[in-house]
Parts: C-alpha cells; structure tokens; sequence
C-alpha cells in the first residue's frame, strides 16, 4: 500500500492533492514524468503526473481534478488511507535546457503538471513567464508556487474575478509581440493548449505541449494512447506524454477523448447514487 501522507483540497473540493509514499519512484522521477494509480483492487488505472517530489522524504505529489468514479473515490482516501498501486515514473521527462526567454501557460489542473516544469526551466538559469487561468479565482491553484518559479507571472481567470479577465492566450499573444521567446510550454486543456500552438506557429517559437489521452497499461502495450504527431502514430505512454505541439492532431484528439464519455457519466451517476444509499 502507497500511504497518503498529506491531504489538501482546493478548488472548493473539485481539486485534490495527495502527498503519497513512494520512496523509490521519489527518487527518480523527473519534470514530465507520471505515475499510475490504483485505488483498490476493483480501481480503474489512473494516469497523474508528478507534481512536485521530495526524495528525502520519499514521497511523491500528485494533483487531480474530480471529474468521474475513479477519481471520486480517490477523493474518498484520507491521509492514512493509501493507494493499492502507485506505478512510475513512466513516460519521457522533459528536456530542460537553457534558451533564453521561456513561457509557460497553464490552465486548470494543467499548473501541477507546469510546476516542475517550469521550476526546472528557471534552475537552467532561463528568465521564466509564467501565465496561468481557471474559469473563476476559486478554480486558481499553484499561485504561490508558480510565483516562486517564475521571473514574471500573470493570472487569469475567465469570468475576471482575480488577475487578467480573459483567457491566458490573450497574456501569450501580447508577450510574443513584444518579447524574443525561445521556448513555450502550454499544459491544460487540450482547446487551450491548440490555441496556444496556434498563436506561437507564425512567430516560429517551438512549442511543448502535454497530452492526456485515454491511457490503459502505461508500457506502449495497448495502444489506446496513440495521438497523431506529424502524421505519424505516437503513444503518449513512452513517446510522451510532451510533443512538439505543432505537430499534434488536436481535433483528433479531442473526438478519441470523446469516446467513452457516456459511459463515464453513467459510471458517475451509480457511484453517485451508491453513496447517497
């Protein structure tokens, strides 16, 4: 069993994060890399990156969104409770290197898997801008942490309740009209992270992006995390989960995240209804 050595809710419970026992996985994942995780032995397999790690601890921090069964019985695990499995770090991390001028855009639950990232960018000495949004500034998580990573950092929320009113597309279009950008990273929703790409192709800037498709085994076995990158089938598991998001087939994408979205919601309602029971 993988204790859960810390518990917080944010984002008025639809977010939560776990600090998570996992001594060996602590001390080799890397910015970019995920786990996937079990619940109990009846679980769907969830696929989480690393938020942040503390190897002398020996403990791992994942950050997700509740949005169907499997992750609203994660919510139901306490501190003391733990995960049946916690498998990683699996996937390619990222390449941190220094280019000069980086921004990094996240959105939603995106910002934890941006903060390592991003944290890892300004270790290599680069000037670090950081633009991260939610609909609402109840939504925000990871200000403070991506404040203390970043050179510049600029907030958003859609309805303009806190920072920016407006999309995080709005700061990245601005910046790259005034700025020599090396590097671009977008996390988030996957409208949110085609738009970016579509905003930095005509200044030529190379973009990162990091994909969460419909994932089974994690090891490139099953084969239902294939995305179309250049033409060509990659699978998110061991190719990515990160690609050059000017060559990602988005609308593709998008109509396979699709696919099992009934079943989902149905899932959702009996989980639903089994607790109020």
């Amino acid at each position: 069993m993988f204790q859960i050595i810390k518990r917080e809710e944010m984002s008025k419970g639809t977010v939560v994060l776990n600090e998570i026992e996992a001594p060996l996985i602590a001390r080799k994942a890397k910015p970019g890399q995920f786990v996937i995780l079990k619940a109990n032995e009846t679980g769907e397999r969830i696929p989480l990156t690393v938020a942040d790690t503390h190897p002398d601890q020996g403990t791992i921090t994942v950050i997700y969104m509740v949005v169907g069964r499997s992750t609203a019985l994660f919510k139901e695990l306490q501190e003391g409770d733990g995960y049946l499995d916690v498998i990683g770090p699996l996937g390619q991390p990222t390449h941190l290197e220094k280019v000069g001028t980086v921004v990094c855009v996240g959105g939603g639950t995106g910002v934890a898997v941006l903060h390592p990232i991003t944290r890892g960018l300004h270790r290599k000495e680069n000037r670090v801008i950081s633009i991260i949004g939610a609909r609402t500034k109840d939504l925000l998580i990871l200000e403070d942490r991506m404040n203390t990573v970043s050179d510049e950092l600029h907030v958003c929320t859609d309805d303009g309740s806190y920072g920016h009113k407006g999309f995080v597309t709005d700061i990245l279009r601005d910046i790259l009209e005034k700025e020599q950008v090396g590097l671009v990273v977008g996390i988030g929703p996957v409208p949110m992270m085609k738009f970016v790409c579509d905003i930095t192709r005509p200044h030529g800037v190379k973009t990162l992006v990091s994909l969460n498709p419909i994932m089974i085994d994690g090891t490139g076995m099953c084969g239902c995390c294939r995305v179309s990158v250049d033409g060509q089938n990659k699978f998110a598991c061991v190719d990515g989960p990160e690609f050059d998001g000017h060559k990602v087939d988005f609308d593709q994408l998008m109509q396979r995240l699709q696919a099992y979205r009934t079943d989902e919601e149905q899932s959702s309602e009996k989980h639903a209804c089994k607790l109020g029971s």
